[in-house]
């Protein structure tokens, strides 16, 4: 369907005031209020030792999110585009189904498993804390950044094809070779996508964390809880603005690092 010139920039006008009143202008609120005192308040109010601590739980939780479901992205993609087995269907089902359920749902359904009172409570009775601590923690965000990786690979499977990996095995390579040689080159760009969409969603996962958190600074805190406790507990909102910037600088570097290896994949 071809447009009308006037047409064009009527769709790109509303586009942009749409982006704009969405975007930019709460964006840049929250910028003038975190640096109308001055840089310096900003850089106090950020390297408090609650603050330090919310981050420092944050990026230990990407760290042990990213390789966990690196493994079983790639795994899962593996299984669901070479193999056939009964429930295929079902794993597929199961993978989208973070993006169906409210975050908060799988708070409460975490409590209710791992909770003193769960299925698996009695693990507290021998030390195993999981609810109120990071493995609680740690199993919220697995959740909801499950697919990232699974459906970045999925299709770089499917456009590579079998192939490469028949031809390996014929002229005697094992499995992992051929995984490690043929494969994983060829999935890398899918992969690395994945992991930058998955490190994004778990420094901003806020409803499942703050289910299974206690919330207590220093303790289980992330940069998400630290901007609701700030904001709605201590009624501190220069500190919500402050670590809502620093969180959105943290997005910001992610993004920038998503559209280079983006364009890149796509020179590639």
């Amino acid at each position: 369907m071809k447009l009308s010139g006037s047409t064009r920039i009527t769709l790109r006008t509303v586009a942009l005031l749409y982006l704009f009143g969405l975007l930019v202008v709460p964006i840049v609120i929250i910028l003038f209020r975190t640096f109308e005192n001055g840089i310096g308040a900003f850089i106090d109010s950020i390297s408090t030792p609650a603050a330090i601590s919310a981050l420092n739980l944050s990026l230990l939780i990407v760290a042990i999110v990213v390789p966990v479901n690196v493994v079983f992205g790639i795994v899962t993609a593996l299984a669901l585009v070479r193999g056939r087995f009964p429930g295929r269907g079902l794993v597929q089902a199961v993978v989208d189904l973070p993006f169906a359920v409210s975050p908060i749902v799988v708070g409460v359904s975490l409590i209710l498993l791992w909770g003193a009172n769960g299925w698996f409570g009695g693990l507290e009775s021998l030390g195993f804390k999981v609810i109120f601590g990071l493995p609680g923690m740690v199993i919220a965000t697995l959740f909801v950044t499950l697919p990232f990786v699974v459906r970045e690979v999925e299709p770089v499977l499917h456009e590579i094809g079998e192939e490469q990996e028949q031809a390996a095995a014929t002229l005697g390579a094992s499995r992992w070779q051929t995984f490690w040689l043929i494969t994983l080159p060829a999935i890398r760009w899918g992969l690395t996508y994945g992991v930058v969409l998955t490190v994004a969603r778990s420094l901003g996962e806020f409803g499942a964390v703050i289910m299974v958190s206690s919330g207590f600074p220093g303790v289980s805190q992330t940069l998400t809880l630290l901007v609701h406790s700030r904001y709605i507990d201590d009624h501190n909102t220069f500190g919500a603005y402050s670590a809502a910037t620093l969180l959105m600088g943290i997005a910001l570097i992610t993004l920038l690092l998503m559209t280079l290896l983006d364009r890149k994949r796509s020179t590639t």
